[in-house]
């Protein structure tokens, strides 16, 4: 029954992502509780573990492709408000995998060290290595929508990244890493709810930032912040994808499908070795 539902599923790629054309994706008319491609987040839950096994195995695929000078690698991007599930993608697709095959970066507020430089500075000096899926949790685009809401540099500077962030993914793209963005979207009431769920529990008050509730005060300028980076950094190479994330269980599934979705289209094989095989088996037989 599981296998049938899962068909539902590869129409998500183009039910969630955003054509390259300003104005292609209404980020306020969006349904934050939608879960597309799946009856309900009931579903979404008994889904996400069927494939599993699979993007394990082609994590390996990629991975055995990089230790033997292979130069591809895979970004999952993963861009959300407080509270909208990034830590849970991180935990639980990414969990899925071998860590030794991953490369997990957390963006926060830059370094001193990271100031000298460019704001793409740090970026590049995360990227995964060949054969390794890089996941961000939180990324470049901080750059404009942190820096923008905050007034952290000004509009001159915030406004001429969008460019800058485009041809620094096409660049990745043509040098062999696919890039997979992910936005989750959470309610302005959904997340109210997380929110307060965390003051409610000793064992999530570490969670919790003051800050989270001056990031609401300024929601809809933030919502302006993230509807400009789709209509300006949504590109053929690198479109993004945006999620309702009112579900957990959903937002997982869904980034789950759309990384999956990129490793099949590596159409990743198994190294071929550069040793002859029965010479070394027969050279094995002997040290019985």
């Amino acid at each position: 029954m599981g296998r049938k539902k899962l068909a539902r599923l590869d129409g998500i790629d183009d039910a969630l992502r955003v054509g390259p054309e300003p104005g292609a994706f209404d980020l306020a008319g969006m349904d934050r509780a939608a879960t597309p491609c799946v009856k309900d987040a009931a579903t979404a839950a008994e889904l996400r573990p069927l494939l599993g096994d699979e993007l394990a195995d082609l994590q390996e695929r990629l991975y055995a492709e990089g230790r033997t000078d292979g130069t591809r690698s895979v970004l999952l991007v993963v861009q959300g408000l407080d509270t909208a599930g990034k830590g849970g993608i991180v935990r639980h697709v990414a969990g899925m995998m071998d860590p030794q095959g991953l490369a997990i970066r957390s963006f926060g507020v830059p370094t001193p060290e990271e100031r000298e430089h460019d704001f793409l500075w740090r970026i590049r000096r995360a990227l995964p290595a060949p054969g390794r899926i890089g996941v961000f949790d939180r990324s470049h685009y901080e750059d404009v929508l942190v820096a923008r809401v905050k007034e952290l540099v000004a509009p001159e500077v915030w406004e001429a990244r969008y460019d800058e962030i485009v041809a620094f993914e096409r660049d990745l793209v043509a040098a062999g890493t696919t890039i997979v963005k992910v936005a989750l979207m959470v309610s302005r009431d959904e997340q109210y709810k997380r929110l307060a769920a965390r003051l409610d529990r000793p064992d999530k008050l570490w969670k919790y930032n003051p800050s989270d509730v001056d990031t609401r005060l300024q929601w809809d300028e933030y919502q302006a912040a993230y509807q400009a980076v789709l209509d300006r950094t949504s590109i053929p190479e690198a479109p993004w994808y945006v999620i309702p994330a009112d579900s957990k269980d959903y937002a997982r599934l869904a980034v789950t499908k759309l990384l999956l979705d990129a490793l099949r289209s590596l159409d990743l094989g198994w190294p071929t070795p550069d040793y002859d095989v029965d010479v070394e088996k027969a050279r094995l037989a002997k040290t019985r």
